[in-house]
């Protein structure tokens, strides 16, 4: 039995780059769930999610030529949905964002069915840290998103970022702390 072939994301790019018109949209699709993440945790809200997702899609598609290989493809595609998420935070400044994200946390998926009350407990708490990252800056909840809730090392969050790890954790911190301050209700109950 042989093997499946795989190529790797720098391959795949690599491909789009020299005219392959699949290669790119395997890329996108291999990475989609990761990057819609991002993009959700950032922006709060589906549709300013979507938009921002898909204007980092068509930059990557369109500066593909431009990927040095200095990070793993998927550090330079996060790297790009996160600078459109921030570019369109900035843009929605004035706007008021919409409440709360309709997937609000994976660790929902998690959440016990047989138990009504401790599942609207978990919604509750959910939707309660979700509002309280909409309240940080943009610095600070790209950091805990990546870091405490993508899975990202403080390393790799910090090349994403483009910025030193130690900022990164300074970041995280500061959000962190900020957070706890907001939910403090949720330590008395």
């Amino acid at each position: 039995m042989s093997a499946r072939y795989e190529p790797t994301d720098a391959a795949l790019l690599a491909a789009h780059v020299a005219g392959d018109d699949r290669a790119f949209s395997t890329l996108a699709e291999r990475h989609f769930d990761r990057m819609w993440n991002v993009a959700m945790r950032v922006m709060g809200n589906r549709e300013d999610a979507k938009d921002a997702l898909q204007d980092a899609m068509i930059s990557a598609f369109r500066r593909a030529a431009d990927f040095r290989g200095d990070a793993a493809v998927t550090t330079w595609l996060h790297r790009i949905v996160l600078n459109a998420c921030l570019d369109r935070l900035r843009r929605l400044r004035s706007r008021r964002a919409d409440p709360l994200p309709d997937d609000l946390d994976r660790s929902m998926r998690f959440a016990s069915t047989a138990d009504p009350e401790t599942a609207a407990v978990q919604r509750d708490l959910a939707a309660d840290v979700a509002g309280a990252l909409e309240q940080l800056g943009a610095d600070q909840r790209a950091a805990l998103v990546l870091v405490d809730l993508e899975g990202y090392k403080i390393e790799e969050a910090a090349r994403i970022l483009g910025c030193a790890p130690g900022t990164v954790k300074s970041r995280c911190s500061r959000g962190r702390a900020k957070i706890a301050v907001l939910l403090r209700g949720w330590r008395e109950d």
